[in-house]
Parts: structure tokens; C-alpha cells; sequence
């Protein structure tokens, strides 16, 4: 009886300990991916100012109460606007800002292949 006890013990713990390790990785991940406002260029987790402080205490909450990644995303992007997130999600809004290098590499190889075949008729 004790063995099971002890081989329970173990299972719980191994789950309490991998739930609280996915909970940081995932913390982590979340200050890297949001921008803060007041730094140029830095996320939250590389800035000591007080909005990104302000910032970690409020998503640390949220995972608190049980918020997703897409919640907290949703909710900081909803407050502050698309730009807080370094990884903004595509929209019909931002469409143009995804598709365009692409747009444009294709342009201008097409042009590239059209003034070869010109230089190579001539």
C-alpha cells in the first residue's frame, strides 16, 4: 500500500512540476514577444522601465487567472494596439504589410526575366 502511495506521490509531483515549468516557458515567451512601448526595440523581458514592469505583473496575473497565450494577446493588443506584439497576427488590416516583399521579389524578378529576354533577342 505504501508503494502506491509513494508511486502517486511521484506522478503528482512530476505533474505539479511539469505544469509549473510549461507556466514559466510560456511566461518567457510572452515577454519576449511583446514590445515595450517606452524602449525602442526591446521587448519587456529585456527593459527595466516601469510600463514594462507594469506590463510582466499584468500578463503574470492573467496567467494566474487562468488566461491562454491567445487571451493575453488578445487583450494586450485590444489595450495598447497591434504594435505591442512582435509576431501580429495576419488580418485584413496587415495583409498588404505580409504579402508585399513577396509581391514585390516576384516583380521584380519578372522584369529581371523580361529584360534578358529582350537583351538576348537583340
Amino acid at each position: 500500500m505504501n508503494k502506491i502511495k509513494f508511486i502517486i506521490s511521484i506522478i503528482f509531483f512530476l505533474f505539479v512540476a511539469s505544469n509549473i515549468l510549461a507556466a514559466s516557458i510560456n511566461k518567457n515567451e510572452l515577454f519576449k514577444n511583446i514590445r515595450c512601448l517606452v524602449c525602442q526595440g526591446q521587448s519587456i523581458a529585456d527593459s527595466n522601465s516601469d510600463f514594462a514592469r507594469t506590463v510582466k505583473l499584468v500578463i503574470n496575473d492573467q496567467i494566474k487567472d487562468g488566461k491562454t497565450e491567445k487571451e493575453i494577446y488578445k487583450f494586450l493588443v485590444e489595450k495598447y494596439g497591434e504594435w505591442i506584439v512582435y509576431n501580429p497576427p495576419l488580418n485584413k488590416y496587415n495583409f498588404i504589410l505580409w504579402f508585399f516583399p513577396y509581391f514585390i521579389l516576384i516583380i521584380g524578378g519578372f522584369l529581371i526575366y523580361i529584360l534578358s529576354k529582350k537583351k538576348d533577342s537583340a
